[in-house]
């Protein structure tokens, strides 16, 4: 038994991920991984089963009703299950050109894939619905909310032909969602943030003012953060093209404290908006992104 725990549980590697083939696999190892290391976690006990109660309303059925929270409250109130809690949850996908970027054998956009395809498949078993949709400059591709049986098919079909392109213009598109999606539901948004902060930060608070839940994973290379380039070294814009050589060691300092200054900032200001915030290096196993979808839904129920 615990053989089998071990091999489904390295499927939370991302090395170990990337020489799979297939994202219904991966997605499967991924979630069987993450639900094998829940048990064995402080997370113990965690559902993923968010039955609830609401209060009754003339017309529910009487065989519904709690009688055990009737004889604690002295109020009527009926148990909702499973089917009727189900929400509709928006996984935004940015696939810019700096999205590409990979110093440890996974993509950004890799590691996303993964992740999304893992979360689609979470989401799916759970009967909730589940929508996608990819931008870079504009809204690329978009494939509405549904749990039907085939849907997780069509969402990986997708996924799997993700390519990293284009520039970014991820506020932009995110002021056009806001207006497109009219249901209130989870929005899980996966990015780099590489564009102006302050109107990420707008455009996601339009998010939260229509009552939306958001969820933002942040992902980014490691050498994104520790810039450990040595020796003069040419760097390309991978959205632009626009090139320039520079030595690291010049600016590594001040390039260090900027990032972590950006990560700071991202943190604070989502989290005085009610917007979750899971700051993700591609080098992380996704047990920590799966856990702060779970910790989202526990809030949300």
């Amino acid at each position: 038994m615990r053989h089998i725990e071990r091999s489904y549980i390295r499927y939370l590697d991302p090395k170990v991920i990337s020489k799979l083939k297939g994202l219904d696999l991966i997605a499967r190892m991924v979630v069987e991984g993450f639900l094998i290391g829940l048990h064995r976690s402080p997370y113990h006990g965690f559902s993923v089963e968010f039955a609830e109660h609401r209060e009754y309303r003339p017309g529910d059925e009487l065989r519904y009703v709690d009688w055990k929270v009737f004889g604690k409250t002295d109020r009527y109130y009926v148990k909702v299950f499973e089917e009727e809690t189900n929400l509709k949850a928006y996984l935004i996908i940015d696939k810019s050109g700096s999205m590409g970027f990979s110093s440890n054998g996974i993509s950004k956009l890799e590691y996303v894939k993964y992740l999304a395809s893992a979360l689609s498949f979470l989401l799916l078993r759970q009967k909730d619905a589940v929508g996608l949709l990819l931008f870079s400059k504009g809204l690329d591709s978009y494939i509405a909310p549904s749990s039907r049986k085939n849907h997780l098919n069509m969402l990986l079909k997708e996924l799997d032909q993700l390519k990293p392109g284009g520039e970014t213009s991820l506020s932009t598109v995110l002021f056009e969602l806001a207006e497109k999606i009219k249901r209130r539901g989870l929005i899980i948004l996966f990015s780099d943030l590489f564009d102006d902060y302050e109107n990420v930060v707008k455009s996601l608070k339009i998010f939260r003012h229509k009552k939306n839940e958001v969820l933002v994973f942040h992902t980014l290379d490691s050498a994104e953060i520790l810039f450990p380039f040595t020796g003069d070294i040419l760097f390309r814009d991978m959205e632009t093209n626009d090139k320039i050589t520079i030595d690291p060691k010049s600016i590594r300092k001040d390039y260090r404290e900027k990032i972590e200054n950006l990560l700071t900032s991202y943190k604070r200001d989502f989290r005085n908006a009610s917007i979750d915030y899971q700051f993700l290096r591609t080098d992380t196993t996704y047990d920590k992104a799966l856990l702060s979808y779970l910790a989202k839904r526990k809030k949300m129920k």
